[in-house]
């Protein structure tokens, strides 16, 4: 009976990280392929919530990367301004906006800022994160501990180092690819 029970313990608690690990995986498509992003809901748990409400509800779907330098990342995510199928896309705007949802508090953790890491974009202000982020080209040490890391590319980052770069200064980017979806795998 002991044995039964331990085995269906065991069983459950494998199926639950299954399934755990599933929803933490999300899809983005891109012109050039698909990209599978995985989320740090432990590390960051309001961010991974507000990433996956935008994506789920495709606030994502048609927004430009605004501002893209290379060897350092490309940043996306302004559903105001930067959405290229909304009336209210304005690329020289995009970059100042986000949603009508409130800014996040600051879920500064360990993730270092290196290949891959997805990161919520903000102002000055530590607590003004709200649908940007920006996902490295390269390792980028100085943002460690400054900006709330919630996320890594686990596969097609080539398709990634394929988005256009913009200004080696600004990172502006004339014509900028854009997301074609973010959806949960």
């Amino acid at each position: 009976m002991k044995k039964k029970i331990y085995l269906f313990i065991l069983f459950f608690s494998l199926l639950n990280t299954n399934i755990f690990a599933q929803n933490n995986l999300m899809i983005l498509k891109l012109s050039y392929g698909e990209v599978e992003i995985e989320l740090f809901s432990d590390k960051a748990p309001n961010h991974v919530k507000r990433f996956k409400e935008l994506a789920n509800s495709g606030k994502y779907d048609g927004v430009v990367f605004h501002r893209v330098i290379d060897g350092f990342m490309a940043q996306t995510g302004d559903v105001q301004y930067g959405n290229s199928n909304s009336s209210n896309f304005n690329l020289s705007l995009a970059g100042t906006g986000g949603s009508d949802l409130p800014n996040l508090k600051a879920e500064f953790n360990d993730i270092a800022h290196t290949r891959g890491i997805i990161s919520a974009a903000r102002s000055a202000d530590p607590d003004s994160a709200n649908s940007q982020f920006f996902i490295c080209f390269d390792a980028a040490p100085h943002l460690d501990r400054q900006y709330s890391a919630f996320g890594k590319v686990i596969k097609g980052m080539e398709f990634i180092d394929m988005i256009k770069k913009g200004d080696p200064n600004s990172g502006a980017v004339p014509n900028p690819d854009k997301i074609i979806s973010i959806k949960s795998k």
